[in-house]
Formats: structure tokens, sequence, C-alpha cells
């Protein structure tokens, strides 16, 4: 539970993120701006969760492993090296132009595909279609709740609901703080009965109005 909960979010906010990709899609912000706000928060919180578990460890007196050769780190990194390879895939693609955000989630998927299948060999062809069929289940899932959360972002907008919501928190003194402090509490009740992306597929449409109309920066407040 412990470390769920202290690295979790490292997921979300380290690039590529899936939860971004949701965020930016349903209130329409650009995924290579919160991909790259999120490097240096996931890098910091990286760090903080190292010397956290190395101070622990230090102070514990932990059992250490054996020192490894410089051959068996290369052996290591030499096996590795073609999952830590997606990450370049993608931001190298999207970074240098060569294809957008969407264009890159299908290349890191065929990429994925051929590393799983022809280089680890963690799943065989004929484990293919099971794993096809689980995606399909995962989008539909997805794409009805899209659905359902712009249908309802809309009946929202139309009835101004999101912008006498904003004028009744900052008339009652309720300003960036509270609001933000509110969305927090909501994702954490949320987040006891729902995965992260459908959180944000729910809830962005609903909150997103609110804190454009308080003066958030969409980046930020994603």
């Amino acid at each position: 539970v412990g470390v769920i909960a202290s690295s979790g979010g490292l997921g979300i906010l380290i690039p590529p993120s899936i939860v971004m990709v949701m965020y930016a899609v349903s209130t329409n912000s650009s995924i290579g701006a919160l991909f790259m706000a999120g490097v240096v928060p996931g890098l910091l919180l990286a760090l903080f969760l190292g010397f956290t578990t190395w101070y622990e460890a230090k102070k514990g007196n932990y059992p250490r492993e054996q020192p490894m050769s410089w051959v068996q780190r290369w052996d290591a990194f030499r096996k590795a090296i073609w999952g830590l390879a997606l990450i370049l895939v993608v931001m190298g693609g999207i970074y240098s132009g060569l294809f957008t955000p969407t264009e890159a989630a299908a290349m890191s998927a065929v990429y994925a595909f051929f590393i799983a299948v022809f280089v680890y060999k963690d799943i065989g062809m004929k484990d293919v279609p099971k794993v096809l069929l689980n995606s399909a289940n995962m989008s539909a899932m997805l794409l009805y709740i899209i659905t359902n959360a712009v249908l309802f972002s809309f009946i929202m907008t139309n009835e101004n609901i999101p912008q006498a919501l904003a004028d009744w928190m900052m008339g009652h003194g309720l300003g960036v703080i509270a609001f933000r402090l509110l969305c927090n509490i909501l994702l954490l009740l949320a987040g006891n009965f729902m995965e992260p992306s459908s959180i944000v597929l729910f809830f962005a449409p609903r909150l997103f109005p609110v804190a454009m109309k308080l003066g958030i920066d969409p980046v930020h407040f994603g």
C-alpha cells in the first residue's frame, strides 16, 4: 500500500501518460504542453522517493545485494534497452515533429507488440486475440464514458452552471485555493471507486470551466 500510494503518481506525471492524454482530450488542451509540464515534477518526485528509500535503508541498516560487475550491469541494460526505447520512440517522435501524439500512440502500440512478441516473448501469437479483445473492451468502456461526459458537459455549459458556480464561489470569497481543495477532496473520494482515466473523463469536463473562470492555467490545472 505504501509503495503504491507514494509512487503511483509517477506513472501519471512522467510522460507518456495516458491520464494526461485523457485530460487533454476532455478539455481540448495541448497534449505536448502537458507532457512537458509533467517532466520536472515527475523527476523531482522520483528523486525524493529515491532519497527516502536510501535514507530509510541506511537508517535501518537493511541488507544489501552484492555489487554487480560491469559485465552484469551491461547485460541487464542490454536486456532492458528495448523497453526503455519506447519512451524515446514516443517522446522523440512527438517533439521532432515526425508524428502527432495520436499517431505516437499507434506507433507505440505497434512497437510494444513487436517487442513483446518477438524480442521478450512475454506473449505468443496465440495470446494476441485475447489481448486485442481486452483492449476492445477497455476502449468501449472509455468511449461510453466519453460520450456521456461530453453530453453532460454540453448541458452544463448550455445552462451556464459552471459560470454560476464560479461566480458563487468568488462571491463568497472561496477563490482558487478553496476550489483546488474541493477538487482534491472530490478526486480523493472518486479514487476509492474508479480508475484514473474514468475519473478524468467524468470530472474534467465539469471542473474545467470553473477553473478557467477562476483564471487557473489549463495545463497547471491538469
